[in-house]
């Protein structure tokens, strides 16, 4: 497993909102439902978004934007028309004086809007995630990024899908966002624009980026510079300078910072035991995962599990 792939284990949809909207010019949506993750898809037509903050950004059809939540934004024919609907946290969608829409523009299967024959389509999917993995992804995201459609084969595909109902849609639906969030994403970092963090930019040195695969792919191992070092073919002096200098950090200070993250995910399983997540990332005991997580977190793995 490399980096991005552990980052976007936690990012996966189990029953994501997914809905197709058809709309005719003018036309313009505010967005509040304070998703953390938000993915949106020009199927047809031309649009723009407006973030919170920061100037509006046109999107062509088979544009894709993903947008970091929890902070509004609008999506529009123009930067300058009035929104004529408002949607919600909880599925609920109103006219901006606070009139019930859901059922006025419902247009069918996961489809809504002010016409069915539109020339306007939209393909949006929102994220509800909860794991301190999907926060470490989110982190490093900007609030807006766009991505234009050459790089993205997958948005007609998900078109097509979205109003069928068939037995089994929600997961076929799921995974198709999911597919086309990793799209999205690993064609952005790849883009001079992006500032990429350091751990994917790391991926492709010979060196740091099997180190990077191998701590990823076994967290619970007990690792040392040493082994690292012999299990990437160079002496440890010469990974502990290559990883610090591309990731930022040492590789055992990020190999704990992943181990807690992976941990602060784990705790929020109902039946985990602060044993069992130990074990699973790479810690001997119950008290030495406590010790570094309250270290780092500042509160023990069972006020955290608590409070989570």
């Amino acid at each position: 497993m490399d980096a991005l792939a552990g980052l976007l284990d936690g990012p996966r949809a189990r029953g994501a909102f997914l809905l197709r909207t058809v709309l005719d010019p003018p036309w313009s949506l505010r967005i509040e439902d304070r998703a953390p993750l938000s993915v949106v898809a020009l199927v047809r037509g031309d649009g723009w978004v407006l973030p919170h903050t920061g100037d509006p950004v046109p999107l062509r059809a088979g544009d894709v934007a993903v947008l970091r939540g929890p902070d509004p934004y609008t999506l529009a024919d123009d930067p300058a028309t009035p929104p004529q609907a408002v949607v919600h946290s909880g599925e609920v969608s109103t006219t901006p004086d606070g009139s019930a829409l859901c059922d006025v523009w419902d247009l069918g299967v996961r489809t809504w809007g002010g016409n069915p024959d539109g020339s306007v389509v939209l393909l949006s999917g929102t994220y509800q995630l909860d794991g301190e993995v999907s926060r470490r992804l989110l982190s490093v995201l900007p609030p807006l990024l766009v991505v234009p459609r050459s790089d993205l084969p997958l948005v007609p595909l998900l078109a097509a899908e979205i109003a069928r109902d068939e037995p089994g849609q929600e997961a076929v639906l799921d995974r198709l966002l999911d597919l086309l969030l990793i799209s999205v994403l690993r064609s952005w970092f790849c883009r001079p624009e992006a500032d990429a963090p350091g751990w994917y930019r790391a991926h492709g040195d010979p060196v740091v980026g099997r180190a990077l695969r191998l701590l990823h792919g076994d967290p619970a191992r007990q690792w040392t510079v040493a082994s690292l070092a012999a299990a990437t073919g160079v002496s440890r002096a010469a990974l502990a300078r290559r990883f610090t200098d591309l990731v930022g950090e040492p590789p055992m200070a990020y190999l704990t910072d992943w181990r807690l993250t992976l941990a602060a995910d784990l705790l929020r399983e109902p039946s985990a035991t602060v044993a069992a997540v130990a074990r699973q990332v790479g810690y001997s005991t119950p008290f030495a995962l406590s010790t570094a997580f309250k270290r780092v977190r500042g509160v023990s793995p069972s006020e955290y599990r608590t409070s989570a």
